[in-house]
């Protein structure tokens, strides 16, 4: 085999057997930083730090005009009043003011600080404000960076003519560092207020949420979770685990079940040396949750916590929330219900706004020489066979160019070569002879048993023209089958090559070696459970991931291994061939999916942006898009040319398992552990349809070849089918639900169920739709 390119971002083209040479996507480069894992974008203030202006420079510091006096002795007040004596000495230091000052002004001033400006006015405040800008950063660098914060954000409600630098509004990005450094980030839970108040304050928030009107109360609701979480990791990081674990208690019960696992975490975090290094933790502090609520639900919330002077909730709104406003009726519970639950709240509505190319390619023109049936012509009567007349069908590739197709060249694919052009023509001819499916016409089921694997199968996967099957095992082992009468052969050794003549036609059958031909072959390599595996389109190779870290492509000419692919530094959960073949995507536990190239030894793009494990991967049809789906509860769509993320999907409960693009490549299916299949319309961004029906975790999903049905399979032992006609065909994305984000679901998905089909004790892990549209699921028996 030829040697692998030493430099990772050079591009190498390698000369393939016939001649053609793969073409390769543009160079990846040195790695950008990875964006924050919220939503490709930094948070502001998730650094600490970092979101505050750099400080200035140490030197005589100016005194104070005599008009700017008064305001600055109101901000030296109310930090003395909150207990900020850090940022109060600092203040006081710049200013040059004595504390006796400062006490004597105390003692003379009885209105509430930062609830007014000086008789100047306006004018008075921008004085101070110049100065006070300055002195927060200088005090941010020195760790104090929480007690600034509560400078601007507890004066906020009152109106107050002061502001630490520029005015925080609610949902506003500032870029930080994408590694935050723990103490950084622990550094904005120093003490804001009174621990013994925080009950009071959540208390008070939540008898008022629950007194407003129906239509604000179920979007009002979505702050009780984050407002929980970081009050409480804020008394435990200053110790007052008393307080905290009274908080826990009195308030866990009142957050939705769908946060239980996220509170069980949580409840383990009882001292302030537990955070530190903890996942959980830092993706909640670092990502702003976000929440999307109409304009009416927002002002009601903004004019309560003004006149409550609640500076406490206040400021986690404004540090560590983003809340995406909207223009409209509020939600109503089901259609929140549907949409949140993931670990960073939900997506905000410009992470949807991107152009998505979700056509397919244009096929290629292919002759197809006649069938001897048809030449005949005649049946066994002696009469003419009828044609059959072609029916259009949502998932049928047009040859003419889809307007929502990418260009052909946006990514470089491979070219044909005749074997492929062969086994297009073999797809051509199976696909007139397919069934039409619909409610009145299911698929037939045919469903291979993996007996004796003792619950060791970790992953399934069946060749396009369903002739082999592949298994992975928790043993590190790979073992292949062939499903068809014909037995599984490997290339003949050296020695024997050299006596066969290459120049008779029959070479291609006289090189493999019948003495070694099996129904199974078992392919040895691993270190580890093996987790995923994937036949390339031309069923020449097949790919396993492993827990060892490692992706290897096989030979299925003389299975063997080719390479091992090293990159992830821990678990790889799924590995997935391109529909062209050449490039492949891998998914595992250090947060990032990866783009391979069969003939490069590194990735060609990185795609960070999950707060927790990448479980399962699929390319899109057209191959110009990437669909991940994580433990973080969120599904996102990358864009194959230059890495960026263009979809974020919310809506699961619990950890994603399986995903599948509609054979037209407009729709995209996902299941995960909540038992819920949701539809989501690629195009606009849009949650369309929620699937009702399992009890268990959705390990399968697949759609017909012609997009009709919509298989599922689950650790319920249960393969169901729906409707998927039904379900797309009613859409209408009027401009309100794009701009809103959101649509109205049926209630009911059971009229969408066409069937149910109960295993004996068979959790079923892979479903494959045939050429012929035959349903091909598989699973390990687990005995009782």
């Amino acid at each position: 085999m030829a040697a692998l390119p030493e430099e990772p971002a050079e591009v190498v083209v390698k000369p393939d057997p016939e001649g053609v040479a793969p073409p390769q996507l543009p160079p990846a480069g040195p790695p950008a930083a990875p964006p924050t894992p919220a939503d490709g974008e930094a948070a502001a203030g998730s650094g600490g730090e970092a979101a505050l202006p750099k400080p200035a420079p140490p030197g005589p510091a100016a005194s104070p005009a005599p008009t700017d006096r008064q305001t600055l002795l109101a901000v030296l007040q109310f930090l003395r009043r909150s207990n900020l004596r850090e940022s109060e000495d600092i203040l006081r230091r710049e200013a040059r003011l004595l504390g006796e000052e400062v006490a004597a002004a105390a003692a003379l001033s009885p209105s509430a600080p930062g609830a007014q400006g000086t008789p100047g006015g306006e004018a008075d405040a921008s004085g101070g404000e110049a100065l006070l800008s300055r002195v927060v950063a200088a005090a941010a660098a020195g760790g104090a960076a929480a007690g600034s914060a509560a400078v601007g954000a507890a004066a906020a409600p009152g109106g107050a003519a002061v502001a630490a630098g520029p005015p925080v509004k609610v949902g506003s990005c500032v870029p930080v560092e994408d590694q935050p450094d723990v103490s950084a980030v622990l550094s904005a839970y120093k003490q804001q207020g009174d621990p013994a108040l925080y009950e009071e304050y959540y208390s008070g928030l939540k008898h008022f949420i629950e007194c407003a009107l129906d239509c604000h109360r179920a979007e009002l609701s979505q702050l009780f979770y984050p407002l929980f979480v970081h009050m409480y990791l804020e008394l435990v990081y200053n110790q007052h685990e008393n307080e905290a674990k009274s908080f826990f208690e009195k308030f866990h019960g009142d957050q939705e079940c769908y946060y239980q696992d996220d509170l069980r975490v949580l409840s383990s975090l009882t001292k302030k040396e537990h955070m530190k290094g903890n996942e959980t933790m830092l993706d909640f502090r670092t990502s702003k949750f976000v929440l999307r609520i109409s304009r009416d639900s927002y002002q009601l919330l903004k004019r309560h916590l003004q006149e409550k002077q609640n500076n406490q909730i206040w400021n986690i709104v404004q540090e560590h929330l983003y809340i995406d406003i909207f223009d409209g009726m509020p939600r109503s519970k089901q259609q929140i219900d549907a949409m949140v639950g993931s670990l960073a709240g939900e997506a905000k509505r410009e992470a949807n706004k991107a152009k998505v190319f979700f056509g397919l390619l244009k096929e290629p023109e292919i002759e197809v020489p006649l069938d001897d049936e048809d030449e005949e012509g005649e049946n066994e009567e002696g009469k003419p066979k009828k044609k059959k007349p072609k029916r259009e069908s949502m998932g049928s590739k047009s040859k003419k160019q889809d307007p929502n197709a990418p260009p052909q060249n946006r990514i470089p694919l491979p070219e044909l070569k005749d074997s492929d052009k062969l086994d297009k023509i073999m797809n051509m001819k199976e696909a007139t002879k397919r069934v039409r499916l619909g409610p009145e016409c299911l698929p037939s089921i045919c469903f291979y048993t993996f007996l004796n694997a003792y619950q060791g199968l970790t992953a399934v996967d069946v060749t396009d023209d369903s002739s082999m099957i592949v298994g992975g095992f928790a043993d590190s082992t790979v073992r292949v089958w062939s499903v068809t009468p014909k037995k599984l052969r490997s290339v003949k050794s050296a020695a024997d090559l050299s006596l066969i003549d290459k120049e008779s036609d029959d070479v291609l059958e006289r090189i493999m070696d019948e003495k070694t031909a099996s129904e199974l072959k078992i392919l040895y390599g691993h270190s580890g459970p093996v987790y995923g595996a994937s036949f390339s389109p031309d069923r020449n190779y097949l790919l396993s991931c492993s827990e060892d870290g490692t992706v290897r492509l096989w030979s299925l000419q003389t299975f063997t291994c080719l390479v091992g692919y090293k990159g992830h530094n821990y678990p790889v959960w799924d590995t997935q061939f391109s529909p062209y073949g050449y490039y492949f995507v891998s998914g595992g536990h250090d947060r990032v999916a990866r783009l391979w190239a069969t003939d490069h030894y590194q990735p060609l793009r990185i795609f960070a942006g999950h707060l927790a494990d990448v479980t399962c991967t699929r390319f899109h049809p057209n191959s110009n898009y990437i669909a991940t789906g994580s433990a973080d509860r969120t599904v996102r769509l990358w864009d194959v040319l230059n890495g960026n993320c263009v979809r974020i999907f919310t809506g699961h409960k619990g950890p994603i398992h399986s995903l599948a693009f509609s054979p037209n490549g407009r729709f995209l299916a996902t299941g995960a552990t909540d038992g819920r299949v949701l539809l989501w319309d690629i195009g606009h961004g849009l949650m369309v349809g929620e699937l009702k029906g399992h009890t268990d975790t959705i390990c399968a999903l697949r759609f017909s070849r012609d997009g009709e049905i919509l298989a599922s399979g689950s650790m319920d032992n249960t393969v169901r089918l729906w409707d998927a006609v039904k379900v797309f065909e009613d859409l209408e994305t009027d401009d309100f639900t794009t701009a809103t984000g959101h649509m109205n679901l049926p209630e009911n998905s059971q009229d969408l169920v066409l069937g149910t089909y109960v295993t004996k004790s068979t959790p079923v892990i892979h479903l494959h739709f045939t050429r012929r549209n035959l349903l091909i699921a598989s699973g390990a028996y687990s005995p009782q």
